[in-house]
């Protein structure tokens, strides 16, 4: 029998489709434990994975994408290899985005973002989701059926970062086409989790969020995008263009991804489950705690990546400098020493907000706040207009012999599809 310790994460296609169990197990064997194949250090602890993502001196977020690949651009020398990265940050993959960076550089990129969410700003576009939703469920509502995912949960996460960000209304269809693959085949926002798509997202934000922020520059229009494009850092000191623009794409692509896959997620939770249905339709403040626990339990991000600046100890575990470790998000949110009955989804979980799904310290998810917000929306519309929202059998199998398809990646967790039927609520 394979001993689970000597599995391959990265490359293992089952692993992909349910990682759980082998997570589970190596924290059986240590909460913090080396992993055989490319001495990645794997973090499955909650505690320990709180840790790591405070400690900024210790463990820097330059591999947060790739992790071990590609390889590190340099072989670590000594205790601290503080000064290599500098020398070397921009041989990592895209070093140039604020998810990647350390301070003082993430300090002054994250500066840029909150200028831009604020709470005024999330109230108008939480205004706007209200509307969009309706929208996206007149789509398809008379069918009786659905594929959540696109037909729903990718052009609506789409169109709200578009209109948060100040996409003007007739560049947004262009949007969902190039971002939610809504008519172009082969068009998906991929590049997060290693997969060939039919344009590179990242890209074509970057080029496209350049030419508004240019032409605000020249002739300000009073709308959002003007004010983007004026934002200076807190000194005063006014950014070059690309330097707004890619906290902004990055939001954009992130965020897209986040939210398709929180909503799925939550969807299938309430398919599977219709006493949830009722007891969330009677009761709407219990939307939030729902929310809260379909992120705990089905985190988007499965792991992210540190690299060991300096020889360090986390958990019983010595760490020598330029040693890779993988967060495991969802490992950590199904620790049994902080989740009783971790694997259990618990509506009345006390403590289920304090999931690190957003991860911890200074790269807390910034759109946290609007993926919430996307999530009341979308379940309190649905309830709203859906009733006896169930899983489509003949796609996915009967409820004994369910059958999903989740994205074959080692970074995101997120169904490929997800196929519901329901009936028209009443009129009220």
């Amino acid at each position: 029998m394979t001993d689970p310790a000597t599995l391959d994460y990265f490359s293992d296609p089952q692993l992909a489709q349910d990682p759980y169990d082998y997570l589970a197990f190596l924290r059986s064997r240590h909460p913090v434990f080396r992993e055989p194949h490319y001495g990645v250090v794997v973090v499955t602890g909650y505690q320990e994975a709180v840790q790591a993502f405070r400690d900024t001196d210790s463990f820097s977020a330059c591999v947060s994408i790739g992790g071990p690949f590609p390889p590190l651009p340099f072989e670590p020398a000594g205790d601290d290899i503080t000064g290599q990265i500098s020398e070397n940050r921009h041989l990592f993959p895209i070093f140039e985005h604020m998810v990647t960076m350390d301070p003082p550089d993430h300090t002054r990129a994250r500066s840029l973002l909150s200028r831009l969410l604020t709470p005024k700003r999330l109230g108008e576009n939480e205004e706007y989701m209200w509307r969009l939703a309706d929208r996206q469920f007149d789509e398809f509502l008379a069918e009786g059926r659905c594929e959540f995912l696109a037909d729903y949960a990718k052009p609506f996460a789409t169109l709200v970062i578009a209109d948060l960000l100040g996409v003007p209304e007739s560049d947004r269809e262009t949007f969902r086409e190039t971002l939610a693959g809504h008519k172009t085949p082969g068009s998906r926002v991929g590049a997060l989790d290693h997969e060939p798509v039919g344009s590179n997202p990242l890209e074509w934000l970057e080029e496209t969020f350049g030419e508004y922020i240019a032409d605000r520059r020249r002739t300000p229009r009073g709308d959002i995008l003007s004010a983007l494009a004026a934002t200076t850092y807190p000194d005063g000191v006014m950014p070059e263009i690309i330097e707004v623009v890619r906290p902004a794409t990055f939001l954009f692509a992130a965020g897209q991804e986040t939210v398709t896959k929180l909503l799925s997620a939550a969807v299938r939770v309430l398919a599977e489950r219709p006493e949830l249905q009722r007891v969330l339709r009677e009761d709407r403040r219990l939307i939030g705690p729902f929310i809260e626990e379909s992120l705990r339990t089905e985190s988007p991000t499965k792991v992210d990546f540190r690299l060991a600046r300096r020889t360090t100890r986390l958990g019983d575990l010595d760490i020598p400098a330029g040693t890779v470790l993988m967060l495991c998000i969802g490992a950590a949110n199904r620790d049994p020493r902080k989740f009783e009955d971790p694997d259990e989804f618990r509506l009345d979980r006390r403590n289920a907000r304090e999931h690190i799904a957003f991860g911890r310290g200074i790269h807390t998810c910034a759109g946290a706040p609007l993926a919430r917000a996307e999530g009341q929306v979308t379940l309190n519309r649905m309830l709203d207009r859906l009733r006896d929202i169930t899983i489509d059998d003949g796609v996915h199998g009967p409820a004994e012999q369910r059958s999903y398809r989740y994205e074959p990646t080692f970074l995101l967790r997120g169904l490929r599809e997800l196929n519901i039927e329901f009936a028209l609520a009443d009129a009220r």
